[in-house]
């Protein structure tokens, strides 16, 4: 398997640390408000990663963590009735959501930084001995990388440290360079009072950078294989993490992934335009299965472009691997080709997933196979519609877009569901009557009228069956 490092901005072999066991690090949201389909692409992009690596016979640790103290997450709660820190987990509670919703694995750890508080201060009292970081001396309760120390600074994004910009990820009180960044903020006044930890440098909190250095080094060690996150998080928050933790004397990750952003009809998501889509925007608007289809179809390190069209071509195409499932299933039920056929997905499919997680060409790979599979059942070719079958669920399963998977099943007991099933079967009744007595202007009327209600029809030797078109 090769796998795009953006640190050496080259394909490279995947080898484990360990063989047969992986640990993934990824970024997961800094929970000051709603997810967006940003979040969602990024977390999917993961989780085909995290699927296919298993596949692969590999023991994944996968560790996404949750920010949930931040200088926004402040400014959010400020001027509510609402604690900042109630605020950051009803805002955690809805992350979750959609990605269950979407089918997304649970992380093996889940943490939250307010967890690892102790953690983020040893890192840091090692970067003061070390002579890599300092307090600052205005009394302020502040601690600063200093990034003149450390000469590897810029590595992973190729950029000198002549030319890389101030950093504004805090107030520039007690900065000896304006390059240096944050790894622990005094308190100030006005400030929530339990926002704000015990440290030798003063009550305070840490810096967004450190806190990733510290949660992967806490689950997944000093040293370890792939670390994921949007395009976005480069600059500087990867490069500060990278930055940090090398010079506190970790190795840290052996892989930098990096997954595209999201745009909007060709136009960057942002609030000054307000052409953001919501998670719960978005997941009304398809069926949870359709939204993974579509933010999952594209290649992981591309951009997305959300058109109008996008979630109905991602249903046309979803629908026609379960239409292949179900019709396969019909047919080949009470033969001896039922249930036959190891799930193995093809050669070509798993070239594609191994070639840096070619998802487009793999998904090509699916339909060409779906296509083959229909094909044999027109052809009576049981054994090869059995073969197809348990190819595409194998490789559905992988893309985590398996229509027979419990997760994605259709209430069936609901009662929209009762109601459509009742007048379908009814009509299909009435129809079998009228070409039984040859009524077949009738009969087609029927047929037609279902038709153009979205409902196809297939007639079997074994009735007449109906399906979504």
């Amino acid at each position: 398997m090769r796998l795009y490092d953006s640190k050496a901005q080259a394909l490279r072999d995947f080898v484990p640390l360990v063989p047969g066991k992986v640990g993934i690090y990824v970024c997961g949201p800094t929970v000051q408000s709603s997810p967006h389909i940003g979040h969602l692409r990024s977390a999917l992009a993961y989780d085909q990663l995290r699927r296919w690596l298993v596949y692969r016979g590999n023991d994944v640790t996968f560790v996404r963590n949750v920010t949930d103290i931040d200088d926004k997450i402040l400014v959010n709660a400020e001027g509510s009735n609402e604690a900042w820190w109630a605020l950051a987990y009803r805002y955690e509670l809805e992350f979750t959501a959609g990605y269950q919703r979407l089918g997304i694995l649970a992380p093996t750890y889940e943490p939250r930084a307010t967890a690892s508080i102790q953690q983020m201060q040893d890192i840091i009292a090692r970067l003061i001995e070390r002579g890599h970081a300092y307090a600052a001396d205005d009394g302020s309760g502040d601690v600063y990388f200093a990034t003149g120390s450390w000469p590897a600074y810029g590595e992973l994004t190729r950029q000198s440290l002549d030319n890389v910009e101030a950093a504004t990820d805090a107030d520039p009180r007690g900065k000896r360079d304006p390059r240096d960044f944050a790894l622990w903020k005094g308190h100030k006044a006005g400030e929530p009072t339990d926002a704000a930890w015990p440290s030798p440098w003063g009550g305070g909190r840490p810096g967004w950078h450190i806190e990733c250095s510290a949660m992967a080094a806490r689950y997944l060690g000093e040293q370890f294989d792939i670390h994921g996150g949007g395009l976005d998080l480069r600059f500087p928050h990867h490069e500060n993490e990278l930055a940090q933790s090398n010079a506190a004397g970790d190795a840290f990750a052996n892989y930098w992934v990096h997954n595209g952003l999201v745009h909007v009809n060709g136009q960057k998501m942002s609030k000054s335009l307000g052409n953001s889509v919501f998670a719960s925007e978005l997941l009304e608007q398809a069926r949870p299965i359709v939204v993974r289809y579509y933010l999952g179809s594209a290649h992981y390190r591309s951009t997305l472009d959300f058109l109008p069209g996008s979630l109905a071509e991602a249903e046309a195409a979803l629908e026609r691997v379960e239409s292949f499932l179900d019709r396969a299933d019909r047919r080949l039920a009470d033969t001896r080709f039922a249930g036959s056929g190891a799930e193995v997905v093809p050669d070509d499919f798993a070239s594609a997933m191994d070639d840096d997680l070619a998802v487009p060409q793999a998904l090509g790979v699916l339909h060409d196979t779906v296509r083959a599979g229909n094909a044999a059942l027109d052809a009576e070719d049981l054994h090869a519609a059995a073969s197809a079958r348990s190819q595409v669920l194998a490789m559905s399963e992988v893309l985590g877009i398996n229509p027979l998977s419990p997760g994605w099943s259709v209430a069936t007991d609901e009662p929209a569901m009762v109601a459509l099933t009742a007048l379908v079967e009814r009509l299909l009744e009435d129809r079998e009557i009228s070409r039984q007595s040859r009524d077949y202007a009738a009969a087609d009327r029927i047929r037609d009228e279902l038709i153009a209600a979205g409902i196809t029809i297939e007639d079997t030797p074994s009735g007449a069956h109906w399906s979504f078109d």
